[in-house]
C-alpha cells in the first residue's frame, strides 16, 4: 500500500524534525482485560486514480510484534501508524490509539493491514491491540507507549485512514479532481465540493434503520449510489478535500442530542475553520454537508448549522 504526496508549501506552516522515544516501553501486558462499549453508529439525518506521490506504508522500520499481532510506528513523524492482526480469527479484534487528551477505538479486521491516524497533537501516545473475550471485555495482545512528534500539524489531516479511505476510491478521487482541475485556491476547492454534494446527494433513510455498530463508508460505492448517512456525507468530503491537498478533519460528536459528523478544514490566513457549511464571496458558514443536503438547504436549517453551540466535537479523524 504505497502512495506519495508532497504537502504543499501553501499548507506547511511549521516544519519540525520528527522524533520518537521511549518505544520499548510496555504500555499494557499481553492478556490484561479491558471493557470496551460498542461505537454508535454516526447516522443524524437533518434534526427532529488516488494521487501516486503520496506514502503510506508499513515500511518495518520502527515495528513491535509478536505471535499475534504487529505495530509500525515508522510514519510517526507523518501522523500515522498501522497495526496488524496476524492470525485468522472470529473473534472481535480493536486497536486503540491513546492520545495526551483522548481515547479512539478501532475496529481491527486480522490479516490485514490498517492505517489509524494520530490526530491528539504531539505527545505521549499508547497503542494497543485487543482480542474479545466476551461480551465486552477485551484482553491485550499487544501494547506499546512512546512520545510522538509530527513534521506538521497538518499530517494526520491529509492522508488516508480507516474512515477516510481514499486509497480504494479512485472515482471519488477523479471526480474531485476533475472538480477542482486548475483550480490553486483552497476555498474555491473547498467550495467546488461541498456544492457537488450537497446539490448530488441524498439522505438514505434506510441504510439508517439496519446499519450496524462497526460500519465504515465505502467511498466509491456512496459515490455511485448519490445517497448515504451522515457518516458517508462527511467522509466523502473528507477524503475528496485531502486527496487535493486540502487540510481536513473528518468530525465526529454531538448536533443537538444526535451523534453526527462533520467537517473542519484549513485555510491559510485563517487557520482550522470549524464553522464551515457555503461560502458566498465573503464569510463562511458551519460545513455540515448532511443537514444541508437532506433539508434542501431551509433558512430554517442553515440558522441552525450556522450555531456553533448545537454543535459538540468528541473525536477528530
Amino acid at each position: 500500500m504505497k502512495m506519495t504526496r508532497k504537502i504543499s508549501l501553501l499548507l506547511a506552516m511549521m516544519l519540525v524534525l520528527g522524533c520518537f522515544a521511549g518505544c520499548g516501553q510496555e504500555a499494557g501486558l499481553a492478556g490484561d482485560v479491558v471493557e470496551i462499549e460498542e461505537e454508535a453508529v454516526i447516522l443524524a439525518e437533518a434534526p427532529a486514480a488516488v494521487p501516486d506521490t503520496f506514502d503510506v506504508e508499513a515500511s518495518g522500520k520502527l515495528v513491535k510484534e509478536n505471535t499475534r499481532a504487529v505495530i509500525d510506528y515508522s510514519n510517526t513523524e507523518d501522523g500515522y501508524i498501522m497495526v496488524k492482526y496476524l492470525k485468522d480469527t472470529q473473534k472481535k479484534l480493536k486497536a486503540q490509539v491513546k492520545g495526551p487528551s483522548t481515547t479512539y477505538t478501532y475496529n481491527l479486521d486480522p490479516e490485514e493491514w490498517e492505517i489509524f491516524p494520530l490526530t491528539d497533537e504531539n505527545g505521549r501516545y499508547q497503542i494497543t491491540v485487543l482480542e474479545n473475550v466476551s461480551g465486552n471485555k477485551y484482553a491485550v495482545a499487544l501494547s506499546l507507549s512512546a512520545d510522538v512528534k509530527m513534521k506538521d500539524e497538518f499530517a494526520p489531516f491529509l492522508r488516508p485512514n480507516q474512515y477516510v479511505d481514499y486509497i480504494d476510491a479512485p472515482k471519488t478521487v477523479a471526480r474531485a479532481a476533475k472538480l477542482t482541475k486548475d483550480i490553486k485556491d483552497p476555498l474555491k476547492k473547498v467550495e467546488k465540493v461541498y456544492n457537488y454534494v450537497v446539490k448530488n446527494f441524498t439522505y438514505d433513510k434506510e441504510k439508517a434503520k439496519t446499519v450496524k455498530s462497526g460500519y465504515l463508508p465505502e467511498l466509491d460505492k456512496v459515490y455511485k449510489e448519490k445517497k448515504g448517512i451522515c457518516f458517508d456525507y462527511a467522509s466523502l468530503m473528507t477524503a475528496m478535500l485531502r486527496s487535493q491537498d486540502v487540510p481536513c478533519k473528518l468530525v465526529v460528536g454531538y448536533a443537538g442530542d444526535a451523534y453526527h459528523a462533520w467537517i473542519n478544514v484549513y485555510v491559510e490566513g485563517e487557520g482550522w475553520v470549524d464553522g464551515v457549511i457555503f461560502f458566498d464571496g465573503s464569510s463562511w458558514e458551519r460545513m455540515d454537508p448532511t443537514f444541508a443536503s437532506s433539508a434542501k438547504q431551509s433558512k430554517e436549517i442553515m440558522k441552525y448549522i450556522g450555531d456553533g453551540e448545537n454543535y459538540t466535537a468528541k473525536y477528530f479523524y
